[in-house]
């Protein structure tokens, strides 16, 4: 029914189209058939417009992007439905529509297979998506249980508790913490695996994987590591080790700006490890956080 595509594909690959586009003339207030943008909940979104209505935008709340297109039965059952969720929600989440005939790159930045196709985006990646026209409750279920794991992740939703009601402490996470404050990385990375083998989606036990796993590479590194990745720029597990030991004792914007000097003098396979280590690293802050906004640019510019 769904399919988490967080990690699997980079958003920043329309940046450097739209650039070239920025000056183009701004999308017309009419929605085609099939499409929306009557409200600040509902919007149409092109190539030219999706690094700022959408990549940006998700830095701040959730971003719910809608593929379809005028030719499309299925899409003309689902987009009405998104529609009303959107504008009910009360700003909780926003509903990007995209016309893929009219903007095919972006369907083929997330592969798309079939419309409709929904995508969730949050922290300027794709946090999990569903194909075809589901059934109204299903979706709110969906959206639900996103907004539930996004809770005090983003700036636009609250962390759970913010209106004074205290939430009981589910026992994995303790499990899981406590193994983590410890030092048992192994312990609590496989406390966090066990969540996420039973929910995928579960974006507190994805960050806290993330935070476990790094901590256990970050307990090896140590300031030689930098030497020998300056000394080697070439060795991608030396870069590695350095830009995790950068990271590990704040010097966050030098770990970053490393690994983006890496994807610039790579290709293929190795530059895609190198990517994914360093969404990895921007997976350990605040999506919101300045430096992460600023290495997803460069790292943009330096993958096109």
């Amino acid at each position: 029914m769904s399919a988490a595509l967080s990690g699997a594909v980079d958003l920043s690959a329309l940046k450097a189209r739209a650039e070239a586009q920025r000056n183009a003339p701004p999308p017309s207030s009419g929605a085609p058939a099939g499409g929306g943008g009557a409200s600040a909940a509902v919007i149409d979104v092109t190539e030219a417009t999706f690094q700022a209505e959408v990549v940006e935008r998700s830095l701040q709340q959730l971003v719910v992007v809608d593929l379809w297109a005028d030719w499309c039965g299925p899409c003309k059952q689902l987009s009405p439905v998104l529609e009303r969720l959107a504008e009910q929600s009360g700003g909780a989440w926003v509903l990007a529509k995209v016309d893929v005939d009219a903007n095919p790159r972006i369907a083929q930045v997330f592969g798309v297979q079939s419309i409709p196709t929904v995508v969730a985006i949050a922290g300027g990646q794709p946090v999990n998506a569903f194909s075809g026209a589901l059934p109204e409750p299903e979706i709110r279920q969906w959206l639900d249980q996103l907004l539930e794991a996004l809770k005090g992740k983003l700036p636009g939703i609250p962390p759970s508790g913010a209106d004074g009601a205290e939430e009981p402490e589910d026992p994995r996470f303790t499990e899981a913490e406590a193994a983590f404050e410890r030092g048992d990385f192994a312990t609590a990375e496989a406390a966090y695996q066990r969540i996420l083998d039973v929910e995928p989606a579960n974006e507190l036990a994805k960050a806290g994987l993330a935070q476990v796993r790094f901590a256990a590479r970050a307990a090896e590194a140590d300031p030689s590591a930098v030497t020998r990745a300056d000394a080697s720029p070439d060795d991608l597990d030396a870069q590695f080790a350095a830009a995790d030991y950068e990271v590990a004792t704040g010097k966050v914007e030098d770990g970053f700006s490393r690994l983006i000097e890496a994807v610039r003098r790579t290709a293929g396979p190795d530059r895609n490890r190198v990517r994914e280590h360093l969404v990895g690293l921007f997976d350990l802050f605040d999506p919101a956080d300045e430096r992460v906004a600023a290495a997803r640019r460069n790292l943009a510019s330096a993958l096109f």
